[in-house]
């Protein structure tokens, strides 16, 4: 017998990625425990980065300024991209401290079981920004699942003809899991060890 707003939030929790129903409990129980303040200041945090956060124009990564820090940052080489699945595949790669260059987000993987096709993904702007800015080298950082294999060989058949070397991250990455769970040395290896597709 849940009280209806904690039964709602309880609810609503267990909409986020890996949080079932006992989970969901607990982190609504622990909210409800803590001060107001810090409830209020969770709300608004949410509710920020609703409003405030969008993606960039150049890359798609996650950011409140356009371009992002990382496609302004002078230090950054513009003619290496690393290509991801989703935003939160970059602080994977940035922890490494061995990438210069810039990224682009693809927003997903080829998937024809999910009825996720080339046109739901952005390999388009992947292409025009290789044609227009002198790139060098692609690097291609998805999972290393069928759906990252898929999306990895779609991305170079699309570079086929364009002067640009096509790499792919070396398999220190276990198949079958997500960037987002790889440990720093595991990563820097993998970009250590990229290959050409």
């Amino acid at each position: 017998m849940t009280a209806p707003p904690l039964a709602n939030l309880i609810n609503e929790l267990t909409k986020l990625p890996g949080i079932g129903g006992k989970s969901a409990a607990r982190l609504a129980y622990f909210i409800l425990k803590r001060p107001s303040a810090e409830a209020e200041a969770l709300a608004t945090a949410i509710l920020e980065v609703k409003t405030k956060i969008f993606r960039c124009s150049t890359c798609n990564n996650m950011t409140d300024i356009d371009p992002c820090a990382i496609c302004i940052d002078p230090r950054r080489d513009p003619t290496l991209i690393c290509v991801v699945e989703e935003a939160f595949n970059i602080p994977t790669i940035e922890q490494t401290r061995d990438f210069k260059g810039v990224y682009h987000v693809l927003l997903g993987a080829l998937s024809p079981l999910k009825g996720i096709g080339p046109q739901d993904i952005d390999v388009a702007g992947l292409i025009k920004r290789v044609q227009n800015s002198g790139v060098r080298e692609v690097i291609v950082a998805t999972n290393p699942n069928v759906e990252g294999e898929a999306t990895a060989s779609y991305i170079a058949q699309q570079l086929r003809g364009i002067a640009v070397k096509t790499t792919r991250l070396a398999f220190g990455l276990p198949v079958g899991g997500d960037l987002e769970y790889a440990d720093q040395v595991t990563m820097a290896k993998a970009l250590e060890g990229r290959r050409e597709i």
